[in-house]
């Protein structure tokens, strides 16, 4: 049965190289027989371990107290959602909705990562049926420069808080745990933005829908 043994013989004797450098040497194969091979192929594996001097202890210590993340302000919003409220829409279309007043609240929309939003809806008055209150978080993407920007608004996800006809005057409480894999913190540069957004959609027994949009700051808690 033929034995087999590989090694590789870097150059540098020492094995010790920097950014920038090229790693170079050869690969000794030795057999008793005969050997058939179908290419040779090297993956390289590395790990960093950082050591603090005890000279510099203090200076870390500094620097890694002033960087202590602090909780973001509360900042509840409250609104009252009617017809008249409704921007973007005309006076026809004003006329032809359905009666309603509905009371939303959101906690804070402040809000972290690892937190969940919360907040609660009421229907007060509607002259139709309800068929469904839906709770939508939005991304929304802005790349571009001066020469101009493109915009990008993404559904991440969506709840149902509320279905069928829900009961008037009563609280309906709200809570959404955000998505790990399509939340981050809010980011504003010059020429890229992530932005989140918090829609309240209620839609009526004949498919007619509302929605009121709140802007929410998403940030990392820890």
């Amino acid at each position: 049965m033929s034995a087999i043994s590989t090694a590789i013989v870097l150059k540098r004797a020492s094995k010790v190289y920097h950014e920038g450098e090229i790693i170079a040497g050869v690969v000794v194969v030795e057999s008793n027989s005969d050997v058939r091979h179908e290419g040779l192929s090297l993956t390289m594996e590395g790990s960093v371990n950082l050591q603090l001097s005890t000279k510099n202890v203090g200076i870390f210590e500094a620097f890694s107290n002033s960087i202590k993340q602090e909780a973001g302000p509360v900042k509840p919003v409250r609104c009252e959602i009617t017809p008249a409220s409704i921007r973007a829409a005309g006076a026809g279309s004003r006329a032809a909705m359905p009666h309603f007043q509905i009371y939303a609240e959101i906690d804070s929309t402040v809000c972290a990562l690892d937190k969940p939003l919360t907040g609660k809806i009421r229907v007060d008055e509607c002259s139709v049926p309800i068929r469904s209150i839906e709770l939508q978080l939005v991304r929304v993407e802005t790349c571009g420069c001066a020469e101009g920007y493109s915009k990008d608004a993404t559904e991440i996800q969506n709840i149902q808080v509320g279905e069928g006809d829900v009961c008037r005057a009563r609280d309906v409480p709200l809570h959404m745990v955000l998505p790990r894999l399509f939340t981050c913190p809010t980011t504003t540069t010059v020429n890229f933005k992530i932005e989140f957004e918090l829609n309240i959609a209620v839609i009526f027994d004949d498919d007619y829908l509302v929605t009121e949009n709140f802007p929410i700051l998403l940030l990392r808690s820890r």
